[in-house]
């Protein structure tokens, strides 16, 4: 993609889908560090914002066009061809892997690594304290409900016995954001969210955070 796009882009990518699916709590939300989002006035709400996928800027170029709607290069029967066979299709260009081995590497490192991280550094208090303190989570894999429930299930057992833990969870995909009660206590129906992100949310979301970008 022709523009240059600094990490920033995520965190108020982050912000604004908070803001708009799930609440008017999340307005008051601004870009700072240690955490990336934070409540402008007080500590109510800290927010660390990051992404699980390869590291390279390919990777993240795909992302961004995810994001922002744009589906060149692959024909919709590529795409049923990939899912139909399970398994790597085009793998030595780099570019697809299988429906059946996707479901192993959605938890392998990338994920795995990052929330083993950012959890770690929550416990040791590298973010401060926060009422309300969440971890927002970009794939570049689409999740199913299944997936998010692992995802979420780990980060609660990574945190277990540190005193300062996330109460929320935010697993963003291109197409929805799973909110995950990480607080103790709570029934298993009761702890996830699924909001749905439609084509035109998606290209709203992705403009409006260029345009604060620009401004």
């Amino acid at each position: 993609m022709a523009r240059k796009f600094d990490t920033c882009f995520f965190e108020r990518y982050a912000a604004i889908t908070l803001s708009s699916l799930i609440g008017k709590e999340f307005d008051c939300l601004v870009n700072r560090d240690r955490p990336d989002l934070q409540s402008e006035d007080d500590r109510s709400i800290g927010i660390e914002v990051t992404r699980a996928m390869e590291e390279s800027r390919a990777a993240e170029a795909r992302l961004l066009e995810d994001m922002a709607g744009i589906t060149q290069g692959r024909s919709d029967s590529e795409t049923e061809q990939i899912l139909q066979y399970g398994y790597s299709y085009g793998l030595g260009k780099g570019r697809y892997i299988g429906a059946k081995e996707l479901l192993y590497w959605k938890m392998a490192l990338p994920m795995r690594r990052i929330l083993e991280s950012k959890v770690a550094k929550a416990g040791d208090g590298f973010y401060g304290q926060w009422k309300k303190m969440g971890l927002y989570v970009f794939s570049k894999d689409d999740l199913e409900e299944r997936d998010a429930i692992k995802i979420m299930h780990y980060t609660i057992s990574l945190q277990k016995y540190q005193s300062i833990k996330y109460n929320r969870l935010y697993l963003a995909d291109v197409n929805d954001l799973f909110v995950c009660n990480l607080e103790d206590g709570l029934q298993e129906s009761s702890r996830m969210l699924r909001y749905l992100i439609s084509q035109q949310q998606r290209e709203q979301f992705y403009m409006e955070a260029v345009e604060e970008e620009r401004s």
